[in-house]
């Protein structure tokens, strides 16, 4: 049983690791290590989301669960491709922050295809426990810890406890995103562009184009690291669920990878030319700016309305015209201006559009630019 002292102690070194600047895989071994002294857990999975469409961008594994990668497609098929009331997904549009299995089943657990089909079965875990990483501008990843047979379930205040440190899990994992703007690389403008996974009904990959492979490698992680096939999985899923819900919007996912790339996956579903369907084409490709920026300044932690500035100081905009479109004094955009500039640690609008050039345009250039303005593939 942890103490109200232990737990007070973990959440003032949780907020100190959120704000010391540390790389995302520091933050994360840091931050759920911490956990386990208030909330002891026998494994643990850290997932980072694409705030923009949950949809999974990476994940780490620490505990009983370091290099077992076995099932991770079968993670992802459930996790994206099923009804489970408690996926990460389902949660994100809840006013939850965390739950417990055990709790929220209320001790039957056959209610959760997760834990039936693999928690249960597969590793051997009795209850589970999941923390939403939220913040004001989303939802930047999630934890998810388990207990075996021989431990208690998560009580009721363990699972507030996890709850309370959502904020601090969202600070870190934003500030380790941007950790990597200065050192992260794209890769080299020789290599092939766009590269093409075809899925089959089976959830057996039928065909890959010529470089999509060097693709999912560059998805590869560490030690923790999970396998890539889990996101191309999540978004197959949900591509297939999309088939049933009459204008949904196919699925898409920002991931960065190790060496700091920017890529894009997104998947369709196929129909064949005798009307079947099950098959699903995940194309992946270096993300553009259209697709950089909007991540990179959410990732600033800014209101809408800095937001709204930021976009247009990037565009040149000047501080009378910026007052213009968003009507708005001058005075007041001068304010937004400085809380941004606080929040991406810079110290003027050079500064800023200076971060953003240097990050996504000059490792591109010397490429050839394309009739819409940006870099050809």
């Amino acid at each position: 049983m942890t103490t109200r002292l232990t737990e007070a102690r973990v959440q003032g070194d949780l907020d100190v690791l959120s704000r010391a600047g540390l790389n995302l895989d520091e933050f994360l071994v840091e931050a759920t290590g911490s956990v386990q002294r208030a909330v002891p857990w026998v494994g643990a999975c850290v997932g980072t989301h694409d705030p923009a469409t949950m949809m999974l961008t990476s994940a780490r594994k620490y505990g009983a669960l370091v290099r077992n990668n076995d099932h991770d497609q079968l993670f992802g098929i459930i996790e994206y491709g099923s009804d489970e009331a408690t996926s990460f997904r389902s949660l994100a549009v809840s006013a939850h922050r965390a739950i417990g299995m055990h709790e929220t089943t209320s001790g039957d657990l056959e209610r959760s295809e997760r834990m039936t089909r693999l928690m249960r079965p597969v590793y051997g875990f009795a209850d589970e426990a999941r923390l939403l990483f939220r913040d004001a501008s989303g939802v930047w990843g999630a934890l998810a810890i388990f207990r075996g047979d021989e431990d208690p379930s998560f009580a009721t205040d363990e699972v507030d406890f996890l709850g309370s440190l959502s904020e601090s899990f969202a600070r870190g994992v934003r500030s380790g995103m941007l950790a990597r703007l200065a050192t992260g690389h794209l890769s080299d403008p020789e290599s092939v562009g766009p590269a093409v996974v075809i899925v089959d009904a089976h959830d057996r990959i039928s065909q890959i184009s010529v470089g999509a492979e060097e693709r999912l490698d560059q998805l590869r992680g560490d030690a923790h690291g999970g396998d890539p096939l889990a996101i191309v999985s999540s978004l197959v899923s949900a591509a297939r669920r999309s088939l049933g819900t009459p204008g949904a919007s196919l699925p898409r996912a920002r991931v960065r990878t190790g060496a700091g790339v920017w890529l894009l996956l997104h998947a369709s579903p196929l129909r064949g030319s005798d009307g079947a369907v099950g098959d699903v084409v995940v194309t992946i490709e270096e993300a553009r700016p259209p697709e950089i920026v909007a991540l990179v300044v959410a990732a600033f932690g800014l209101t809408p309305r800095e937001r709204d500035v930021t976009r247009l100081v990037l565009q040149g905009v000047e501080t009378k015209e910026i007052a213009a479109t968003l009507h708005v004094s001058a005075y007041t955009v001068q304010d937004h201006l400085k809380a941004v500039f606080d929040k991406a640690g810079v110290r003027s609008r050079r500064e800023l559009i200076s971060r953003v050039y240097f990050d996504q345009y000059v490792p591109r250039m010397g490429g050839d630019v394309a009739p819409s303005g940006w870099f050809a593939e």
